[in-house]
């Protein structure tokens, strides 16, 4: 894993996300336009938390976040979404 410039801010968490599936588990080939935006990701940066919350995740735990939550950007030619910590579903152990 890249280590990035990124420090996120209080309970904000950096992601980068995983691939979205290319194929079906029955080999049919899934085309660009009909793939869902993956839900699943590998925790890149934390922040510090709040003042009476601390973080839960940690740099490296893989994670499934929300559909819709995040901000998607792009640093040194690399994508990731930006959240907050409440916005992670589970950790995937």
């Amino acid at each position: 894993m890249k280590k990035t410039n990124i420090t996120p801010l209080a309970d904000r968490v950096l992601v980068q996300q995983d691939a979205a599936e290319t194929t079906t588990a029955s080999g049919i080939i899934i085309p660009d336009n009909a793939q869902e935006k993956p839900q699943k990701g590998k925790v890149v940066a934390v922040g510090k938390g709040l003042k009476d919350e601390p973080m839960t995740v940690k740099v490296g735990d893989n994670i499934l976040y929300a559909k819709y939550g995040g901000t998607e950007l792009k640093y040194n030619e690399q994508e990731y979404l930006i959240m907050k910590e409440s916005d992670i579903l589970a950790i995937i152990k």
